[in-house]
């Protein structure tokens, strides 16, 4: 329902005013959340592969952990020996205001890419530590896109929502005031314009009176 502003021209300029930045805010809604999802679908697709990449490295890498404790035993000292990952940075860009992480991790330097000596183990080990390697880079990526996934998601469900708010309830109000207003106005005129008619005939039936 039209909120009954009150019938003036000031009103009726106003509330245009306000129409006319509403459809330009819905535009610009509609147009971020087609940006944020052709963003989101890009990313899913993405996702998909990779999780394709780390199920088969996976399986992989354990194949090759099997392969290294039946050739060289269960060798505590050398899983101790590997270091804990703390290469990580994260940074951030913006897709339509959003904010998207960007998870880097620092290669290995060549001389500690196999963390433990290799006097005592065989090259099953170094193929386990490398293909594990492999498993934690692509882990790191996919923990960037799906967290992007997530964000992208959540932010186009309140764009939907703000652009619901103004097609389905801000606009038509608007729209209905500026139809209230303008009929208020149109009728007033009317009825200045009858009255008007009606002085002038008077004034005419007066002066026809008078000459006679």
């Amino acid at each position: 329902m039209a909120v009954q502003a009150v019938p003036t021209k000031g009103n009726l300029i106003n509330t245009k005013k306000s129409l006319a930045l509403a459809r330009i805010g819905y535009d610009l809604l509609d147009r971020k959340r087609s940006i944020l999802i052709r963003e989101m679908m890009t990313l899913i697709d993405h996702a998909n592969a990779i999780q394709e990449k780390i199920d088969s490295a996976y399986a992989e890498a354990y194949f090759a952990l099997q392969r290294a404790n039946i050739t060289n035993g269960f060798c505590e000292d050398i899983s101790n020996s590997i270091p804990i990952e703390d290469s990580l940075e994260l940074d951030f860009r913006s897709v339509m205001g959003v904010e998207i992480p960007i998870l880097t991790m620092k290669e290995p330097e060549p001389h500690s890419y196999l963390p433990y000596g290799t006097r005592t183990t065989n090259s099953a080990i170094d193929n386990a530590c490398i293909l594990f390697t492999q498993v934690k880079t692509l882990t790191v990526e996919l923990a960037e896109i799906e967290n992007s996934v997530y964000r992208l998601a959540d932010a186009i469900k309140k764009t939907q929502k703000r652009a619901n708010a103004l097609k389905n309830i801000m606009i038509p109000r608007f729209e209905e005031t500026v139809k209230y207003i303008t009929d208020a106005l149109d009728e007033k005129d009317r009825e200045e314009f009858s009255r008007l008619k009606v002085i002038k005939r008077k004034k005419l039936r007066d002066s026809m009176n008078q000459e006679a």
